[in-house]
């Protein structure tokens, strides 16, 4: 909730200063239906001052204008009747501004405490998403990096895509990739390669080495529970390179993920695997043998690794999001302003929400 300089609240300043909305019809209504004559009825009309207070309005301000407008029925009754006495209708009335005063106090009540709970989901959520998934650091030696999380459940801010990045002697190795399945087994399943890959990528194991430890390391924890001896349909794919801190290629082994695009002086190129291995999770399966691909990567270039939350995002008339043509011509040298404007251009072409989670690195090479 954002604040002002005197350290106020700016939404609850704004709300009691709307208070004077529902207050001034009541007002209205009032003295408009004392001084019409005696068979027009205005009364009725003060129901929509508590209406409208939830909208801007906690529990305690619906009830006092509720009140209000209780009070200002009652002497409405009052002054109509010569008797000095409320008839039946101007009874019925304040009955009904009861009624629906109670109601709508108890519908705010209801409302906030929803709204902490899901405050509460919240913070969990944000906290399990930097503890799990946290962004990456802006230097990597010499490699400046961003990263992007796009969360296809808005209260979720977390899922099944991951990335990270892990220093070594002689340069950076990183990975991206994408659980099959969605929810918390997903999430689980997410954190557990990445403790996999924290653990073994500062190593000086070959990239073929560190992926196949990878695939033991989650292959027997992506087995369906109860069919040991045999795996289920869960698998990641994912995309580990070995960025080196000198000139040099970067290395890549691609385990059935989207192929990484180098954007060089605004012009994309696509580095596709010719010898992808199986997603991690399915070694066992298929006994793969990993080949190292390699592709140059020279200062200025800007590494982009992405999901399939990225390219499968769909407008709202079915057409896949082109990533490759859309970011074609974008000059961005800084991996923050790249991903800020991806992010904007990605959302506008979806209409605002995503269907799968999608996540970005952006990577940038400087002369050493």
């Amino acid at each position: 909730m954002s604040q002002g300089p005197d350290g106020h609240d700016r939404p609850v300043r704004r709300s009691r200063a709307l208070v004077v909305i529902p207050i001034a019809w009541i007002v209205a209504v009032s003295v408009t239906d004392v001084l019409v004559p005696p068979h027009i009825h205005l009364g009725p009309l003060l129901v929509a001052a508590p209406a409208i207070t939830p909208l801007f309005g906690g529990p305690w301000t619906v009830g006092l204008v509720a009140a209000l407008a209780v009070i200002a029925q009652t002497v409405i009754g009052v002054l109509r009747d010569p008797g000095g006495l409320l008839s039946a209708n101007h009874q019925a009335q304040v009955l009904a501004l009861l009624l629906v005063g109670v109601s709508l106090v108890v519908f705010c009540v209801v409302r906030e405490r929803r709204a902490k709970e899901l405050t509460q989901v919240r913070y969990v959520s944000e906290t399990a998403q930097r503890v799990v998934l946290p962004p990456l650091p802006r230097r990597l030696g010499p490699l400046r990096a961003a990263s992007l999380y796009l969360a296809a459940e808005a209260e979720a801010r977390i899922g099944g895509d991951l990335y990270a990045a892990s220093r070594t002697a002689s340069g950076t190795r990183l990975i991206v990739g994408d659980v099959r399945g969605k929810g918390m087994t997903a999430v689980s399943d997410a954190a557990l390669l990445l403790g996999a890959f924290r653990v073994a990528a500062h190593r000086d194991a070959g990239l073929s080495q560190l992926v196949a430890y990878l695939d033991r390391s989650v292959c027997w924890d992506l087995m369906e529970p109860g069919e040991a001896g045999s795996y289920g349909e869960a698998f990641i794919t994912a995309t580990v390179l070995d960025i080196p801190d000198r000139d040099g290629p970067v290395r890549m082994i691609s385990c059935g993920h989207p192929p990484p695009i180098i954007l060089r002086e605004g012009r994309p190129r696509t580095m596709a695997a010719p010898r992808p291995a199986p997603p991690l999770g399915l070694g066992e399966l298929t006994d793969p043998s990993y080949h190292v691909e390699s592709f140059s990567f020279l200062p200025g270039d800007l590494l982009l690794l992405y999901t399939d939350g990225v390219t499968e995002a769909r407008d709202p008339a079915g057409t896949f999001y082109p990533l490759a043509e859309r970011i074609t011509g974008w000059i961005e040298a800084d991996p923050d302003a790249f991903l800020r404007r991806f992010r904007r251009d990605l959302l506008h072409h979806v209409g605002g929400h995503l269907d799968d989670d999608a996540a970005m690195i952006a990577v940038q090479r400087h002369a050493v």
